[in-house]
C-alpha cells in the first residue's frame, strides 16, 4: 500500500530557552548544517553557541508564536490535512528536527498498512542543509526501523511550471494595490562551500556569476542556481520589470563566506538609493517560519525603515493555499497511479 510522508524543518516545542536549546542542538549538530568535523562542531555548538543563543532565539520565537503553537507546525499540519482530502492514500507529516519526527511519521504510515512511501521534503530547492538532510535522515530511519518499507524521494520542484504558476499567483495577489519601487526575492543563505560540496563535477561551481548561466549536471544540486532560476521564472511569468527585481540571501554565521548578496545589506542599500517602497518574497520556504515571520517581516522591515524606506511588505509563503494544496495532491496522485514522479 502506498502512502505519503511530508517533511518540514521542525520547531521548538515552546518559545522558551529550555525547549529552544535541545532543538538548536539537534539542528546545529547536523553535519549537513554545520559541516565541520564532529569534534569541532561539538566545540562550536555545545561549547559556545548553546551557551548564549537559546535565550536570544527564544525571544525571537516568542515574537512570532501563535496561540495554537509554532506557526510552522500549525501551517504544516493544516497543509497535511488539506492534502489528505485530495487523495485516498494516507498522508503523514514529519519534522526533520524536534517533535513529530520522521520516524513518528513513518510509524503512523506503517500502522495504516503502508509499505511504499513517497517522501516529500517541503523545500523547493536542493541544498545540503535542507532537502538533502531530510532525505538522508529518512533513509537512515527506514533502514534502521522499517526494512520492509520502500521509499521514493520527490525531487526539488523549484522550476516545475505548475509550481511557478502557483508561486507567481500568490505573489501577484500580494502585490495588489502596492506600488513598489523594487521586489526582493530573499532566499535562505548557506555557506559557499556547500555549493562546491554539492557539485558532482567538482569543478563547475565557481560562484562567479557565470557558472549558473552555463548548462551543467551540477545545476541539479546547486542551490544558488536554483534560487536564481526561480526568481527568473517568476519574473517572466508575471512580466515584472527586470530592473526592479533582484535576489539575495538571508541568515548567516560569522567566519565563513556565505552566498551573496546579503539581504540585510540589500535592504539598507535600497533605502539609501531611494527605492523606498519594497516588497520582499521568501521562496526558499513553503511555510512561514521564524526566518520569514521574524527575520524578514519584522526585523527586515525595521532595518529598511530605519535606513530611510517608507513602505515595506512581506508576501507570505504558500502555506496552505488551496492552489498549492491542489498541486501537491495532483503530484502525489500521479505517483500513486503511474509510479512516475511528475516533476
Amino acid at each position: 500500500m502506498k502512502g505519503v510522508l511530508l517533511v518540514n524543518l521542525g520547531s521548538p516545542d515552546s518559545p522558551t530557552p529550555k525547549d529552544v536549546k535541545p532543538y538548536l542542538d539537534e539542528f546545529l549538530m547536523d553535519e549537513r548544517v554545520i559541516d565541520a568535523p564532529k569534534w569541532l562542531r561539538t566545540l562550536l555548538v555545545r561549547g559556545i553557541i548553546l551557551n548564549t543563543r537559546p535565550k536570544r532565539s527564544a525571544k525571537a520565537y516568542a515574537k512570532i508564536w501563535w496561540e495554537e503553537g509554532s506557526p510552522l507546525i500549525i501551517l504544516s499540519e493544516r497543509f497535511r490535512e488539506k492534502v489528505q482530502a485530495h487523495t485516498e492514500m494516507p498522508v503523514a507529516l514529519g519534522m526533520r528536527y524536534g517533535s513529530g519526527s520522521i520516524e513518528e511519521g513513518m510509524r503512523e504510515l506503517e500502522a495504516k498498512g503502508v509499505d511504499e512511501v513517497l517522501l516529500v521534503p517541503l523545500y523547493p530547492h536542493y541544498a545540503m542543509s535542507s532537502y538533502e538532510t531530510v532525505v538522508v535522515k529518512a533513509l537512515e530511519v527506514q533502514a534502521a526501523h522499517f526494512p520492509n518499507m520502500r521509499v521514493t524521494t520527490f525531487p526539488a520542484f523549484y522550476k516545475d511550471p505548475r509550481y511557478i504558476e502557483v508561486l507567481s499567483r500568490s505573489i501577484a495577489e500580494g502585490l495588489e494595490g502596492f506600488e513598489y519601487d523594487h521586489i526582493l526575492f530573499s532566499y535562505h543563505g548557506i555557506p559557499e562551500r556547500h555549493i562546491r560540496k554539492s557539485d558532482p563535477t567538482h569543478f563547475h561551481c565557481k560562484i562567479d556569476g557565470q557558472c549558473c548561466q552555463t548548462n551543467s549536471v551540477a545545476h541539479h544540486t546547486c542551490y544558488r542556481h536554483q534560487c536564481y532560476d526561480t526568481t527568473e521564472l517568476v519574473t517572466q511569468a508575471l512580466n515584472l520589470p527586470k530592473d526592479k527585481v533582484s535576489t539575495s540571501f538571508q541568515s548567516r554565521l560569522a567566519g565563513d563566506p556565505w552566498l551573496k548578496p546579503y539581504t540585510d545589506y540589500e535592504l539598507e542599500r535600497f533605502a539609501k538609493e531611494g527605492k523606498t517602497r519594497l516588497a520582499v518574497i521568501t521562496p526558499a520556504f513553503v511555510s512561514d517560519c521564524l526566518e520569514t515571520l521574524e527575520e524578514i517581516a519584522m526585523e527586515g522591515k525595521e532595518d529598511f525603515l530605519e535606513a530611510g524606506g517608507t513602505d515595506y511588505i512581506h508576501i507570505p509563503c504558500l502555506n496552505d493555499r488551496e492552489d498549492w494544496v491542489a498541486l501537491m495532491g495532483q503530484w502525489i496522485n500521479t505517483w500513486k497511479e503511474t509510479a512516475a514522479l511528475p516533476v
